[in-house]
C-alpha cells in the first residue's frame, strides 16, 4: 500500500486532482537535488519558507528551490518593515512539520501565503507533501481550493 500525507489526505478529501512523487528512498536533501531525482525542472519544484514579521506575525512564502527568498521584498509584499527565517527549532510546535518537509497545505494553522510570481508560467508546480520524501504537483488553481495566497516577486 503506498503512503498518503496528511497533505495527500487533505487534498483527497476536497476532490483536487494531484500528481504524487516519492523520493524517500534516495538520498535527495537540497531542493535541487530532489527536482534532480525526480527529473523535474528546478524551475517548478518550490520550497516552503516559514518567516516571522516585525509585527511577530508569521508568513509563509513559497519559491523556487534553486532561488533565494528576497527577505526585503518578501516583506514588502505582507506589508511588514522586515521580515526573517523562523528558527528550525520553532517549525514543528508552529507548523506541525519539520524543516524540509514543510507544506502549505495542513499547517496546524493558516499563514498569510505568498507564492513566487516565476509559479505562473506553469502550468503546476511541485512542493512538498508535508513530510521529507514526498511531493505533490498541483495547479495554482487547485491550489487556490484549499488555501489562499498571493503572488509576488519575492526572489533575490
Amino acid at each position: 500500500m503506498e503512503h498518503k500525507t496528511n497533505v495527500m489526505r487533505e487534498l483527497d478529501k476536497l476532490k483536487i486532482t494531484y500528481n504524487h512523487y516519492c523520493y524517500a528512498d534516495t538520498d535527495a536533501i537540497s531542493g535541487v537535488d530532489v527536482a534532480n531525482v525526480l527529473n523535474q525542472n528546478p524551475e517548478q519544484v518550490f520550497k516552503t519558507l516559514v518567516t516571522v514579521g516585525k509585527s511577530k506575525k508569521h508568513y509563509v512564502f513559497m519559491l523556487p528551490v534553486a532561488k533565494e527568498l528576497d527577505l526585503k521584498k518578501a516583506a514588502k509584499s505582507v506589508g511588514e518593515k522586515a521580515v526573517e527565517m523562523v528558527k528550525s527549532k520553532e517549525l514543528l510546535g508552529l507548523t506541525g512539520y519539520i524543516h524540509g518537509g514543510c507544506s502549505p497545505i495542513g499547517m496546524k494553522k493558516f499563514f498569510t501565503t505568498v507564492i513566487d510570481v516565476s509559479a505562473e508560467q506553469f502550468d503546476t508546480i511541485i512542493f512538498s507533501a508535508g513530510k521529507i520524501g514526498y511531493q505533490v504537483q498541483l495547479s495554482l488553481d487547485n491550489l487556490s481550493k484549499i488555501i489562499k495566497y498571493s503572488i509576488a516577486d519575492i526572489t533575490e
